[in-house]
């Protein structure tokens, strides 16, 4: 079989991964000429769901968008509604509200280390196969992602789809004693986080680096998540201590990203100035990894990743997974601070009367930049939804990492790649951007094709 020939590979599902997509790569003449992901995304209809609706509504709706990540839709919904309407919120329930985005991304990324991402690492074809020789790893997972839904069930009222958010705060605010018991819990399961970098600090990770720009919440002084300025560190930064990233105020998100529908996929592509950009694991780490809770810090130098604090940068896509087990050391620490210093606050949410206005806001959704735009009448009626998911704004990204990967193993002397090797890593170099593809699609063909 000659790499140079002609053949087409078909890879009917590919698991692990959240949702349904399709790839088509085309070969020829021993170079990868076209490399498209195709996203069967249904019409998404949330955006038209919410015109007409009061300004009270987008949380609860749009937090349907995602079962995995519905508190990043929740928080980013508020946020935008809020803006629009001059409304702060007291910085009790915005801590409160971090405990809650916390909650998620603890189990959000412990789904994605542990049951997702490690066994392509090891060798095996799923998490169940996977814990016929590393049980004891995914029951520590398990212990990690629980701890998560303990704090979204006690904060959120249920652990999928929280029913106690409200524009301006929460229906309910708990007492400290309601909180008492997620500590011990969190002790337990930040133990577990730093036993999980090392794990898989320790794992066989191929060369690879992703060259184009990072984007990211940046908050000076805190590793951004429901805070801050989106921030761009442009294409082929590495470490050098400095700060590299330009701000783009939220209000001029748009100006600078812009959608646009592709023939291969139903999911709009966003662009960033015309290029193709990552949000993300990497894209935070590069831009607020200084800011890491200490433990996390420690735990980022001991697992290789260099010294955030001095700005270091990973760009190999497969050392993602590391990123993100550093990620679930930093979630769990914070919420262990929230909840230590708990008082309740003196009101459970603040009034947010609407008003014509337009609003607009991005946090940090565990697989990335998450934006959000709302406009209104004076009722609070809403006439205008925009909602840019972080899957859509990577899409671009991660057809030319496949496209790059697969051109580095076509020009590797030796063996020409066989059809197996070549849908592995195809399957591999999607799952270390962890696409949320359930918004739009659930399972992958791979089509290749070679003349």
């Amino acid at each position: 079989m000659s790499h140079r020939g002609s053949r087409v590979l078909r890879l009917d599902a590919l698991a692990r991964v959240e949702g349904e997509a399709a790839l088509h790569l085309a070969v020829r003449d021993g170079t990868v000429a076209e490399a498209r992901l195709r996203i069967y995304e249904p019409p998404r209809f949330f955006e038209a769901f919410l015109v007409g609706r009061g300004h009270g509504e987008p949380p609860d709706i749009t937090s349907r968008i995602c079962g995995i990540c519905p508190v990043a839709y929740q928080t980013t919904a508020c946020q935008a509604i809020e803006r629009a309407c001059g409304v702060t919120v007291d910085e009790p329930l915005v801590e409160l509200r971090r405990l809650l985005y916390y909650g998620e991304w603890i189990e959000s990324q412990s789904l994605h280390i542990h049951l997702l991402h490690a066994p392509d690492f090891l060798g095996h074809p799923s998490a169940v196969e996977l814990a016929r020789e590393h049980r004891a790893a995914v029951e520590r997972g398990l212990r990690i992602k629980q701890a998560g839904n303990a704090i979204m069930e006690q904060l959120g009222g249920r652990a999928i789809h929280p029913i106690n958010v409200r524009i301006g705060g929460f229906y309910h605010v708990p007492a400290p004693a309601e909180l008492a018991p997620l500590a011990d819990r969190l002790c337990r399961a930040h133990d577990d986080a730093l036993e999980t970098v090392r794990w898989v600090a320790g794992f066989d990770f191929p060369d690879a680096e992703y060259h184009g720009p990072l984007m990211a919440m940046r908050d000076p002084g805190r590793y951004a998540i429901d805070s801050g300025t989106p921030a761009v560190m442009a294409a082929g930064v590495g470490s050098n201590g400095s700060t590299p990233v330009r701000a783009l105020p939220v209000e001029e998100f748009e100006r600078h990203v812009v959608e646009r529908q592709v023939p291969h996929s139903t999911a709009l592509v966003s662009e960033l100035d015309g290029h193709h950009y990552l949000t993300g694991s990497l894209a935070r780490y590069a831009v607020s990894g200084r800011w890491l809770h200490p433990s996390a810090l420690d735990a980022a130098r001991e697992a290789g990743l260099g010294d955030p604090a001095t700005g270091a940068v990973c760009r190999n896509p497969f050392r993602s997974i590391i990123v993100r087990a550093v990620e679930v050391a930093h979630a769990v620490a914070e919420a262990l601070r929230i909840i230590d210093a708990y008082e309740p606050p003196s009101r459970s949410y603040v009034a947010v009367p609407p008003r014509p206005a337009t609003g607009c806001a991005a946090t940090e959704a565990p697989r990335g930049l998450l934006y959000h735009r709302y406009a209104m009448d004076a009722d609070g009626t809403l006439t205008l939804a925009r909602i840019v998911p972080p899957t859509a704004q990577n899409q671009s990204a991660i057809e030319d990492d496949l496209r790059r990967q697969v051109q580095s193993r076509l020009d590797r002397p030796g063996e020409p790649p066989g059809d197996e090797e070549l849908t592995a890593l195809c399957e591999r170099a999607v799952r270390n951007h962890d696409p949320c593809i359930s918004c739009s699609a659930h399972f992958l063909d791979l089509t290749v094709e070679r003349g």
